[in-house]
């Protein structure tokens, strides 16, 4: 004979009171929202995490397009002759808000004597390994009436890695901007 027990005054069988509690289960949808939060945070925090890290980084190169600008035009105006690299990485650097680690900045500028002529190594420098690689970058006196090509790579860091924002990184998962100003010097010394 089945064990009965008691409940709420009643004696049932452990069969009966199973069949009433998964009847009871069924016919509630008390956690059906944190389920359904369960099912959708994640999903929901990948693409948020994600749109903040593309936001940064769209913060991030303008910036530094607007100090690969301002810098730039100290050598197309023949403001600073016969500068060195390092030179210049200061003033470039000057020109760049906090936001910029400038030891994660590499320059390259190089002087072509016609815009035809103003192919460069390839514009993201990654080698077949994923690694950034600036060793064929030079920095060259530019004359005056000379075109001139400078470029500057960043290396961010990226934040948030894993949530589809691969697409051109490193090989050790950061991401490389590049930002390029091609423009003729002014005919100085000014007469």
């Amino acid at each position: 004979m089945a064990e009965k027990i008691h409940t709420a005054g009643k004696h049932v069988t452990w069969r009966a009171y199973f069949a009433t509690l998964m009847s009871r289960f069924r016919r509630s949808d008390d956690g059906v929202t944190a389920i359904e939060f369960g099912i959708v945070a994640a999903p929901f925090f990948a693409v948020l995490l994600a749109t903040f890290e593309t936001g940064l980084i769209f913060v991030t190169m303008q910036v530094l397009d607007l100090g690969v600008l301002e810098s730039a035009r100290l050598i197309r105006t023949g403001q600073v002759k016969h500068i060195s690299k390092d030179a210049f990485k200061t003033t470039l650097c000057a020109n760049l808000p906090v936001l910029i680690d400038c030891t994660k900045v590499s320059i390259d500028v190089r002087s072509f004597t016609n815009f035809a002529a103003t192919a460069a190594p390839p514009p993201s420098a990654i080698d077949d390994d994923g690694n950034f690689d600036d060793s064929a970058f030079t920095f060259v006196d530019t004359p005056p009436s000379t075109i001139v090509v400078v470029r500057v790579f960043y290396i961010w860091n990226t934040i948030f890695p894993n949530f589809g924002l691969g697409a051109g990184a490193l090989a050790n998962g950061d991401r490389l901007l590049v930002s390029t100003s091609t423009f003729r010097n002014e005919p100085f010394p000014w007469p």
